[in-house]
């Protein structure tokens, strides 16, 4: 476990575009992409605004190599974002695999090449499901469960389920870019990405690999997945003449709920030896990565601990492996879902690792910006911590008035001297991830 482990690609992909550098724009200007939702019509909903990724600043087609175009039509739109990041991660990185050009060398050796992708409960295409169900119905128009059951649900597309399965995200992915080392689809909430990312950096660093394509990515701006977060009770309600781009409050005492947002992203995790052999510039280094468990009152998971003890668990946890003290800690990215159980979780678990500190350590939110991610919440908080340490800046941050005890509120963007990040991340279902991510100090 002795290897350093550094991030030298970055493909965040969210409704402001593909790539670090449209979503850092908007940070740095503090800009929302959340707006009312065009995908379906939401006017069922409670929350009728998300945070959505275009046509026009994204197309599958574009990022594929033309052999595997076909493919595309087996790609729901959560894999299409995962292998839209992937390719943005790898160009980035200034990697040469398979999908960049099949007849070249490699730069990392395909089984040396791993693929780690955090994914979400896919929802299922409602028109998909619709047509098969249609063919179900009794003379009185009810649904024959018994008839779907025997011969409906036959009417489903051809290659249904293989469109559908979590683990599709990194299937695509590492077919494309010829990724033969480890692979793993993790499905816990928020915390997917992370747990991604922090088993991409185990695996690099007991040898098993020397990169890999690791992050995560949902969707949830459709009707079924949208109608699971309102049963759950995580989404702010809104109203007719409602600025959209100011509904997320992160830590303010007024937050009512979040904001859905679609993407994540994927970025490259190298093994540090590996970058300076290829004469990669790192954006930052992953110092250690930990995760726990926190206790859910309502045993599903819509709710956890209010104090904040198994996230502070988790904090605790990677600074001790990272040999950092809370005082080394310039920066932290939190969740900063808007939902108030989930804030003030994660508030109490700041105040109980940094004490007195806690007011004055600048927070980094993304949620009002890029919208809740879920599965890919991670790897935009990843991406942007990243930027942040090589650029030396500290993004804006919008929407929070007041915020108890904690540096939260609205600000713009300013210069700072950033060594340590803290990134960290709860999750619908009680999971906790937490990183520490280094500045690499270049040797010019």
């Amino acid at each position: 476990m002795s290897r350093r482990v550094v991030i030298t690609g970055l493909g965040p992909i969210t409704a402001f575009g593909v790539g670090i550098e449209p979503l850092w724009r908007a940070m740095v200007e503090g800009r929302s992409a959340i707006a009312r939702i065009d995908r379906f019509d939401p006017c069922g909903f409670v929350c009728k605004i998300a945070a959505q990724l275009s046509a026009e600043l994204f197309d599958v087609r574009k990022v594929v190599p033309r052999s595997y175009r076909k493919a595309t039509k087996v790609m729901c739109r959560d894999t299409e974002l995962a292998v839209g990041g992937a390719a943005a991660a790898v160009e980035d990185a200034g990697l040469v695999t398979k999908a960049v050009d099949p007849d070249a060398e490699p730069t990392i050796a395909s089984p040396r090449l791993g693929c780690h992708i955090g994914a979400g409960l896919v929802a299922a295409d409602v028109n998909e499901l619709a047509a098969a169900l249609w063919t179900s119905r009794t003379d009185s128009g009810e649904l024959d469960l018994r008839h779907w059951g025997s011969s409906g649900m036959e009417n489903l597309t051809p290659l249904w389920l293989l469109k559908y399965l979590p683990n599709m995200l990194a299937c695509h992915v590492t077919i494309i870019h010829d990724c033969q080392g480890p692979s793993n689809t993790i499905t816990c909430c928020e915390a997917s990405s992370g747990l991604s990312i922090g088993e991409s950096m185990r695996v690099i660093q007991r040898g098993a690999a020397d990169a890999c394509l690791s992050g995560g990515v949902e969707s949830k701006v459709n009707p079924m997945a949208f109608l699971r977060q309102q049963f759950a009770g995580r989404l702010a309600t809104t109203g007719n003449g409602e600025s959209p781009q100011e509904v997320v409050r992160p830590f303010d005492v007024a937050a009512r709920g979040t904001i859905i947002g679609e993407g994540g992203g994927i970025v490259i995790v190298e093994a540090l030896e590996v970058a300076e052999n290829r004469r990669a510039t790192p954006y930052a280094e992953l110092l250690s990565f930990a995760s726990t468990q926190s206790h859910c009152p309502d045993t599903i998971g819509l709710e956890i601990e209010s104090d904040g003890r198994g996230v502070a668990d988790a904090i605790e946890i990677a600074l001790q492996q990272a040999e950092t003290n809370a005082t080394d800690i310039d920066a932290i990215v939190p969740l900063g879902s808007s939902i108030p159980c989930v804030d003030q979780a994660e508030s109490a678990a700041i105040k109980r690792v940094f004490g007195p500190r806690a007011a004055s350590i600048p927070l980094i939110t993304t949620v009002p910006n890029a919208g809740n991610c879920n599965a890919g919440a991670g790897t935009v908080a990843v991406a942007v911590a990243a930027m942040a340490l090589k650029a030396q800046m500290l993004p804006a941050r919008i929407n929070c008035e007041v915020a108890d005890g904690l540096d939260a509120g609205a600000c713009s963007s300013r210069n700072a001297a950033l060594s340590h990040i803290l990134v960290f991340s709860t999750s619908q279902g009680g999971q906790n991830v937490a990183f520490v991510l280094g500045r690499v100090m270049s040797d010019e």
